[in-house]
């Protein structure tokens, strides 16, 4: 094979930064491939860490000889805990993920010296990493190492150019504050706090393309916060795209985010459905993923046809059984659907069919279970209606409402017959007869892979086991 462009290379194996186990592999193919590799493995080192006590012995490895002498002469010999040999890279300015709380584990490895010493070693290694030389594009903060991170030394270098922030837990508002004075580039925002954070706010305020936000309110049902934080999005028009909240919206303020790509609402909080009727006018022209819970159908029906034809995803749980206009408004307006996850049962499954028969894009279902529901009814009106790209199901039912086991073969049996493509397939319930049957139809090249789970968390995404 001729040699590989080494900008080329670069890209591909880029696509391999979360396959870690594939990247340790290519190392060693040649010094080329290692010095690409190399970089991209030490990307994320905090977030993908597993082995903690290996890593202290590489970190401590990079103190220059005159640290080494300093805490020498302090009483502290690292001659038993750190490697040898100089490192080949220096590996930590290869970093572009920061997680403190993640680093404080790797303190917690450091054995042979004494309790009243470590705090000088934490302080060499966070030199390490929190150093003019070294840039991070992604930040996380939890409130278990809620140090001031913005008050340490070259902190405003570091976090200069983050494009990624989350932060979990109560995060003192000081902390939020000063990142907002060091970091104005962040593009997507992730919040999961039950407090009412004045530094929140003025870290969104202050950031200037701001395009994927996510905030998930805790235990909590105040409207007040709420209420600020949507007021203030109205002033990131222009460049927010993907937005998820936890609540149903208290103000007009979505009305403005004309430009959103992806909207998910799960009204868990505030859902004061009087004062929503302002929803009903709501239009995403720019719209492709929407998921939705405890939404009505009415808003949800008005909202799908004021888009353009663009929605590729939607995913609608808890708006209840009486769905028909809903259905039909997705046939109606989403010629390009790919992934659908709603209710159905014997009121609406007949709308299903047109489903099927107008969205010919579709190419995994996820089906919850309503009131009553003719199981071979639906699976005549998959196996006869679905269209070709069709052929990942997810099904979630209660314990006692599942198919009968000669349900499923025919419905097997039928999809044998219309020479489709083997089927991936995931129930929320298994008995023992349908992992009979379903090896049955794996061996004839009829079912991919089936699996269940009781889990209702993995009905929430469009991603199946291959």
């Amino acid at each position: 094979m001729s040699k590989l462009n080494k900008d080329v290379l670069i890209l591909i194996l880029e696509e391999l930064e979360d396959d870690i186990k594939s990247l340790y592999s290519c190392l060693l193919v040649n010094k080329t491939w290692c010095k690409i590799i190399v970089p991209i493995l030490w990307k994320n080192f905090l977030k993908n860490l597993k082995e903690e006590e290996k890593s202290i012995n590489i970190i401590l490895s990079h103190l220059s000889n005159e640290v080494k002498e300093n805490l020498k002469d302090q009483g502290i010999n690292l001659n038993s805990i750190i490697l040898r040999q100089i490192p080949l890279f220096d590996y930590i300015s290869f970093c572009k993920y920061f997680d403190l709380f993640r680093l404080e584990n790797i303190f917690s490895k450091i054995n042979n010296i004494e309790e009243t010493k470590i705090s000088i070693i934490k302080n060499e290694i966070l030199k390490l990493f929190i150093n003019r030389n070294t840039m991070y594009t992604y930040l996380f903060i939890s409130q278990q190492c809620n140090l001031p991170i913005h008050l340490i030394p070259d902190a405003k270098y570091c976090f200069s150019e983050l494009k990624f922030l989350h932060c979990y837990g109560n995060i003192k508002k000081d902390t939020l504050k000063g990142l907002a004075r060091i970091s104005k580039s962040i593009k997507k925002l992730i919040l999961e706090f039950s407090n009412n954070n004045s530094g929140a706010i003025k870290l969104i305020d202050t950031q200037r393309n701001l395009c994927d936000v996510i905030f998930n309110r805790l235990m909590t049902n105040d409207e007040s916060f709420c209420k600020v934080f949507e007021e203030l999005l109205i002033k990131h028009v222009d460049t927010i795209k993907y937005l998820k909240i936890n609540w149903m919206p208290v103000t007009r303020s979505i009305l403005y985010l004309v430009n959103l790509k992806s909207l998910e609402i799960d009204s868990f909080y505030y859902s004061n459905w009087t004062n929503c009727s302002y929803l009903e006018n709501l239009s995403l022209p720019s719209l492709k993923f929407l998921k939705v819970k405890r939404i009505s159908s009415k808003i949800l029906v008005n909202l799908i046809e004021n888009t353009r034809g663009l929605l590729t995803e939607i995913c609608i749980d808890r708006e209840g059984d009486n769905n028909k206009d809903l259905i039909q408004a997705i046939y109606e307006n989403c010629p390009k659907l790919k992934y659908l996850k709603l209710i159905f049962n014997n009121y609406n499954i007949l709308e299903l069919k047109n489903l099927l028969i107008n969205c010919q894009d579709l190419s995994g279902l996820i089906i919850i279970l309503g009131n009553e529901l003719d199981w071979n009814n639906l699976f005549k009106i998959l196996t006869d209606s679905s269209p070709i790209n069709l052929y990942k199901f997810k099904i979630f039912f209660t314990c006692y409402k599942g198919p009968k086991v000669e349900s499923l073969e025919l419905f097997f049996e039928n999809w044998k017959g219309k020479n489709r493509n083997p089927m991936l397939l995931q129930t929320s319930y298994s008995i023992l007869k349908y992992f009979n049957l379903t090896e049955k139809y794996k061996a004839e090249g009829i079912i991919k892979k089936y699996y269940h789970n009781l889990s209702e968390s993995t009905f929430e995404n469009f991603e199946w086991f291959d």
